[in-house]
């Protein structure tokens, strides 16, 4: 498979426009959901470890040191992680910040028992980057420990989703995208127009990397982690074709 050698999108997609419309196009319930089913599903309580890689506005990190969970925030945005450092200093959590580029991501000695790549940031890699990206993880997370991958990029949803042109409006903006999906490596490119009430418009380039199901378990056995389960609505709903999104978990085995 041959990688396109473009610039990883996490280094400027969130700056500008994108950055707010990200924090509307989430809800908070699902937020809330997410943060229920990552404490429960994987047993955490207070004083555990959690890594989270691509945590944009901290809306895990911040849920999840709420309920003492030691969290580990990493991000290449700086206004992301003064966000996140300034309302864990107001609240007294247990948050450490990080503003990294993950690729470049180094952690200390720390060996944490989750780590989580929420809101589809896993797909923004090609393969070779990906593989790097998940031994990394590997290497700070325990024997035993697991990792959560949230994806809507699966080959199995692409399929059943695929559109080439979409529109919105999100957060005051009109935000159109315009989709192609390329082959070799498998990808979509989006080309987006966010276009403000004034009528002024800014204009991004992102990639999203489509793996299948079997190419994302063949990634993580080559870091030491074994697929355990894949979710459509978290812990609840087992995943199948054509479902928007998807919720992989898996192990660290040595």
């Amino acid at each position: 498979m041959t990688e396109i050698n473009t610039p990883n999108i996490n280094n400027s997609f969130f700056q500008g426009r994108y950055k707010q419309i990200w924090r509307e196009t989430i809800p908070e319930e699902l937020t809330l959901r997410e943060i229920d089913f990552i404490i429960q599903y994987f047993h955490l309580k207070k004083g555990d470890k959690v890594l989270d890689l691509m945590c944009g506005y901290g809306r895990h990190t911040i849920g999840l040191a709420r309920k003492g969970i030691q969290t580990t925030a990493v991000d290449n945005l700086d206004e992301y992680i003064i966000e996140i450092r300034k309302i864990a200093q107001e609240e007294n959590l247990p948050v450490t910040c990080i503003e990294s580029d993950v690729i470049g991501f180094e952690s200390a000695a720390a060996v944490y028992d989750l780590t989580i790549c929420m809101g589809n940031s896993l797909n923004f890699f090609g393969e070779e980057d990906t593989i790097k990206l998940m031994r990394k993880i590997s290497d700070v997370t325990r024997s035993g420990g697991t990792l959560l991958i949230h994806t809507w990029s699966l080959a199995e949803i692409i399929s059943k989703n695929f559109k080439e042109k979409t529109w919105s409006y999100v957060g005051g903006f009109k935000f159109l995208a315009d989709n192609k999906y390329l082959l070799n490596p498998s990808r979509v490119q989006t080309e987006n127009f966010f276009i403000a009430a004034d009528g002024t418009v800014e204009q991004k380039i992102g990639v999203d990397y489509i793996f299948s199901i079997n190419e994302i378990d063949s990634m993580l056995k080559k870091a030491n982690f074994e697929m355990k389960e894949i979710y459509s609505i978290p812990g609840k709903k087992k995943f199948t074709l054509g479902e928007p999104r998807a919720y992989i978990v898996a192990e660290k085995h040595e």
